[in-house]
């Protein structure tokens, strides 16, 4: 095509591993069986000491050859010395389709399998984004879907590399058979109820006869969409620091002002929406649910550059979390979360607090944190054995300083303490006295003054912090 570099001039697979390989030094190799992945792992291990290389086998129980299929992967492994971790999953299509379930809990058991610092590399090429692409483009995407497969991403506690991305298959078949490869053919590849082998068997095909490098031109269409998208996402992000509430009001979860959020037109209103939750690491939220979330606010199509109505109630779901509404704030929660019909656990023995620092397991995730520290707010030490109780009503507390006490229903209130979180903050006990709310209050009488010993307190929501002396509920 006129104009267009062939990005495989002057290169091969193992110039591209090699120059990729620069700052990495533990490698997984995602692997299937077939002829990419068996290709990409025999180059990865001429290239990589057995002691940092892996590989992976997701066993997918789909095809009656799965167990050979695995087999062949082991026995390939044991033939380079290299330690295989097989992973089985059980493929649920739950209203997503097959192949969709299928790549789930693929992703799912890749990200659960790497190690710290580790890099996944997986073997797709330049015909697998095309048919990528093909998909998307029928799907409706925007132009975050028709950048296609990012070359590398952050996974799990590593990263994700695609070094073969740019190689079309036919390169990737020739270089395998003349290294007297085997590989194995996976008997569904064929079968064209499935929408990317229709893609490979019969439109790619048909595109290739007519426009015989479609697959570099798209690709190049995809670099141009990820150009805008990233252009966009960094306007985004300017109007999400500028609509960020302080601490989001109570700063457990960010919040975004509503009354700014509804100055915005529709279309930047929607990118700022979805740039938040990427940046958060949740899954998008779908266009339907975005209108959901203008109608619930109290957006009214012609309307763009007014203000959202204060008073509307807000709350829109989704597989990858949540977005309520409290005074002002907009604010973006993990899946999950909800204070009705959080457990009542009166008396459960805390912690006695003999450690420096102690970590308690909570219900739902949560965590507290005890840490023996000289200055700051503290917990006196020395209390009788501590315990934690949830709300029954009724509560009162006086925190430190303050001049008399008041219902905790009323402070929970006037700290701006949002509905959904109410329930959820563990109230600590010494005996049957109240000494603190969480990490929000210590009662009067409990702080510890300057140059006595105490402790902080944190209350981590659903959060599990690695590698601490735990005390768990019985």
């Amino acid at each position: 095509m006129h104009g267009m570099q062939d990005p495989l001039e002057g290169r091969d697979i193992g110039y591209a591993l090699d120059q990729g390989m620069g700052g990495e030094s533990h490698f997984c190799v995602a692997l299937s069986g077939g002829l990419d992945s068996s290709l990409l792992l025999h180059e990865v291990a001429q290239r990589v000491p057995a002691d940092r290389l892996r590989a992976i086998h997701v066993n997918h129980g789909l095809s009656p050859n799965a167990d050979q299929w695995q087999a062949h992967c082991e026995a390939a492994c044991t033939h380079l010395g290299i330690e295989l971790v097989v992973c089985p999953v059980q493929v649920t299509p739950d209203g997503q389709g097959l192949e969709a379930a299928a790549r789930e809990v693929r992703y799912q058991a890749f990200e659960r399998s790497l190690r710290i610092g580790e890099t996944l590399l997986m073997a797709h090429h330049a015909d697998d984004q095309l048919e990528t692409l093909l998909l998307r483009l029928a799907r409706g995407s925007g132009l975050t879907g028709l950048r296609g497969m990012a070359e590398r991403r952050p996974l799990g506690k590593g990263q994700l590399w695609r070094p073969l991305l740019s190689f079309p298959r036919a390169a990737l078949e020739a270089r395998a058979r003349g290294l007297n490869l085997h590989w194995i053919e996976d008997d569904s590849n064929g079968d064209e109820r499935f929408d990317r082998n229709y893609l490979r068997h019969t439109v790619v095909p048909a595109l290739r006869r007519r426009w015989p490098e479609v697959a570099l031109s798209w690709a190049q269409s995809a670099l141009w969409c990820a150009e805008g998208d990233d252009l966009l996402r960094d306007y985004a992000r300017q109007d999400i620091r500028r609509l960020l509430l302080n601490g989001g009001e109570w700063g457990r979860h960010q919040a975004l002002s509503i009354s700014e959020l509804g100055r915005l037109s529709a279309p930047r209103r929607r990118l700022v929406v979805r740039t938040w939750l990427a940046d958060a690491g949740l899954s998008s939220l779908p266009r339907a649910r975005l209108a959901e979330l203008d109608r619930q606010l109290g957006g009214v199509a012609g309307t763009d550059g007014e203000p959202f109505d204060a008073t509307t109630d807000c709350r829109v779901d989704w597989r990858g979390g949540s977005l309520r509404r409290y005074r002002d704030g907009l604010y973006l929660l993990p899946a999950g979360v909800d204070a009705l019909g959080w457990p009542s656990r009166a008396g459960t023995l805390l912690c006695d607090l003999t450690h420096d620092r102690s970590v308690v397991d909570l219900p739902g995730g949560d965590q507290l944190v005890f840490e023996r520290l000289a200055h700051g707010r503290r917990l006196v030490a020395g209390l009788a054995p501590l315990h934690v109780r949830y709300r029954q009503g009724g509560e009162r507390c006086r925190p430190a300083g303050r001049g008399h006490s008041q219902t905790l229903k009323r402070l929970l209130q006037e700290y701006a303490v949002p509905p959904w979180w109410r329930q959820r903050i563990p109230l600590i006990y010494s005996d049957d006295e109240l000494v603190a709310v969480g990490d929000v209050w210590i009662c009067e009488g409990y702080e510890a003054p300057p140059g006595q010993p105490g402790y902080g307190i944190a209350w981590h929501i659903g959060s599990a912090p690695e590698e601490e002396t735990t005390v768990s509920f019985d």
